[in-house]
């Protein structure tokens, strides 16, 4: 006969929502994050740094703003960086995230690093001594994570994962999305640096994030009701695609992929292939000497998005404060009032 023991005999618990939610996000953290982003640069920046930050099994040690070139601004950096602190200001984590400014440019030459704060970040934590494994997220270029390899080597050999959204498809599409691919464009030196060390490294290039896409219909139904943080993510999506024409009725996500492959383990299929070099032209050039890396082709979009509204819905329902995971969920939630400006 049954126990009582398993979730079926757990009904006392299920009557009670509030018991089996705290259950659930009391476990502690799997996996230190570091996340480099260009958060200025794309709307879908902001909603992957809001998922990681939402997200019980990840412990966000520190977010990097960092440059995206001079494309329509003059200091992409510094762009990054107000940028994050109004998506901070949203989710009222304002005092609790450690931020440092990554790089303000790209890189010169392959054997000279781009100090910065964030950099220097990378590697203290890479360096520190902690159970748990460091995983690297590098939204936009790899310029930071390059460069706190060339400061410090060692960190090569840590329990550390470089993880990137970048990079053409490998093997290439016959007709790319567009071209060059954009973060690899930002530094292609920086690239080669990363892709041509030990560091472990997965990537998540352009055929896969592009896979990533979400209509402007399900934002606005599952998104923009949800408080603070739902109408600071649209209001930024929507100033975004005002300054594109609104051409499309979609936007990608696809630095959200990045998260999503930390959360979880079986996240997507990918190939294990010996990491490329890249040419001038911005194209794989295949090595035969360089350690192997997973290059993710396809990955879960249906658990990336629920998960990701789901997060964004819970944060909402618990007044949107910054102390999630929510424990005691109040009222039932908010009027949307959302207005683009």
């Amino acid at each position: 006969m049954p126990d009582g023991t398993g979730l079926a005999g757990r009904r006392d618990l299920l009557a009670d929502g509030s018991q089996v939610i705290d259950g659930f996000l009391d476990a502690p953290p799997r996996r230190r994050v570091v996340i480099s982003t260009d958060v200025a640069n794309e709307a879908d920046d902001a909603f992957a740094v809001a998922y990681a930050l939402l997200s019980p099994s990840l412990d966000v040690r520190c977010v990097v703003p960092t440059h995206f070139g001079q494309r329509g601004v003059a200091d992409s950096l510094s762009a990054s960086r107000d940028e994050l602190a109004r998506l901070l200001a949203a989710m009222d984590r304002t005092d609790s995230v450690e931020v440092r400014d990554g790089s303000p440019r790209a890189m010169s030459d392959p054997q000279t690093p781009v100090d910065s704060p964030g950099a220097r970040a990378i590697v203290a934590e890479a360096l520190r001594d902690d159970p748990l494994p460091l995983f690297v997220l590098c939204l936009g270029s790899l310029t930071d994570m390059a460069s706190a390899l060339l400061l410090e080597t060692a960190i090569a050999e840590a329990d550390l994962t470089v993880v990137w959204i970048g990079g053409p498809s490998n093997p290439p599409d016959p007709v790319p999305l567009y071209w060059p691919e954009f973060n690899l464009s930002n530094d292609l030196v920086a690239a080669n640096v990363v892709f041509g060390s030990d560091v472990q490294l997965w990537q998540i290039p352009m055929n896969t994030y592009a896979s990533c896409a979400v209509s402007y219909a399900e934002l606005l139904d599952r998104v923009a009701p949800q408080g603070g943080l739902g109408q600071y993510l649209m209001r930024q999506l929507y100033n975004w695609a005002e300054g594109f024409g609104w051409d499309w009725e979609l936007k990608h996500l696809s630095d959200c992929a990045a998260v999503g492959a930390v959360i979880r383990d079986d996240f997507g299929r990918f190939d294990l292939i010996p990491a490329p070099q890249f040419s001038e032209e911005f194209h794989n050039v295949a090595t035969d000497g360089n350690r192997p890396i997973r290059v993710y082709q396809a990955v879960d979009r249906r658990f990336l998005f629920e998960d990701l509204f789901g997060k964004i819905k819970l944060f909402a329902s618990a007044g949107g404060s910054g102390a999630y995971p929510p424990r005691h969920p109040v009222g039932e939630g908010v009027v949307w009032g959302w207005q683009p400006h």
